[in-house]
């Protein structure tokens, strides 16, 4: 398979470890040399779109542009129903806990917390649908881009169930599954995920066979 990239590197426009092994097990059959923007030492960029599409063109074009190399950043979240569709663009953002000994993070669970603390306070029988939204973007050198979104439907669990995955996958059940995110084997998540919908698009285009 031949790609459309134009090049045989790839950076992945990102400094989460969970979310670039999920992207570079998706993208390991097709042969590209993949690099995080992370291991490269770019900075982080200032996501200051309001949607994921938006998000995720910053970050590929920031790291397209400082490295000379074409880049995919994704850009994803949980949004809840009931909770009118948040906590969607800043699903990362409500794990963001303090800086502690000098170094900031996130507390996933803390953010699980949040979710779950939101939907008791509407009252005992409440939605708990919420979906999985994800867009990746690949941003080339010259200044082209391409976009491909993907979405999993399904319900919020409480408590977490599961330590695979990242992020709030130990709370999320897809529709007609029984596992949560956190429970499932890789490759079975790979197989319905929001992430495996965008990346499947993405494929169609950029590695015709």
């Amino acid at each position: 398979m031949t790609p459309r990239l134009g090049f045989e590197r790839l950076v992945i426009a990102t400094h989460n470890a969970g979310k670039l092994r999920e992207i570079s097990s998706l993208l390991a059959p097709y042969g590209l040399e993949c690099m995080s923007a992370g291991e490269l030492g770019l900075p982080e960029p200032d996501e200051t779109g309001t949607t994921f599409v938006e998000n995720a063109l910053i970050k590929a074009r920031a790291a397209a542009e400082g490295l000379g190399l074409p880049a995919l950043a994704d850009d994803s979240g949980l949004s809840v129903d009931s909770l009118g569709g948040r906590p969607g663009v800043y699903t990362a953002d409500w794990a963001q806990r303090q800086w502690f000994e000098g170094e900031p993070g996130r507390d996933w669970y803390m953010a699980m917390g949040k979710v779950e603390g939101m939907l008791q306070a509407i009252g005992p029988v409440v939605d708990r649908a919420a979906q999985f939204n994800c867009v990746l973007a690949i941003a080339w050198p010259d200044g082209q881009s391409a976009v491909y979104e993907g979405v999993v439907r399904g319900s919020l669990v409480w408590p977490p169930r599961g330590d695979r995955g990242f992020g709030y996958d130990p709370v999320f059940v897809a529709e007609g599954k029984h596992e949560t995110f956190g429970e499932m084997e890789p490759d079975a998540k790979h197989a319905i995920s929001h992430r495996a919908q965008a990346f499947a698009k993405l494929v169609a285009e950029q590695f015709p066979r």
